[in-house]
Order: C-alpha cells, then structure tokens, then sequence
C-alpha cells in the first residue's frame, strides 16, 4: 500500500468514525455521555480536515471551482 492509498483508507475510515460519533451524540441523553461524543467528534473532524489537507496539497484530492451562475441555480432550486 502506498502513502495515497494510506491516506486514503485513512480519509474513509475518519469519515465513517464522524457518522457513528454524530449518531452517539443526537441519540444520547445523558449530558456526560453528549459531551463525551461531542469532543470525541469536535477532534475526529479536526483530523479529517488535517489528512483531507495534506491529501490536497500532494494533490491526491482535487476539486473543481463551480461556476457562480451553477451554484445559483441549485439554491434557487431549492428555496422555491
């Protein structure tokens, strides 16, 4: 497996680790155990904006400016 691939695998499972933290955090009543998902989430986004960055600056995560004039239409698709 190469340093792409790593980051890669290591991109999906953070993002699969926000999905069960998020789901801890709206499912729970307890203040301590909310509080215990919500910093456990807080730091699993931070580390997916931290790999999801340096991916991006190696290049091996690009992405496309849109228009201004696309971005208008999908909001006004959706406010009407």
């Amino acid at each position: 497996m190469n340093d792409r691939q790593l980051a890669e695998e290591m991109l999906l499972t953070i993002k699969g680790v926000c999905d069960l933290y998020l789901h801890g955090l709206i499912e729970s009543s307890s203040p301590g155990v909310v509080a215990a998902f919500k910093d456990a989430l807080c730091d699993t986004i931070t580390s997916q904006k931290d790999i999801y960055e340096k991916m991006s600056q190696k290049g091996w995560y690009t992405t496309e400016k849109e228009e201004g004039q696309k971005i208008q239409k999908v909001k006004d698709s959706y406010s009407s």
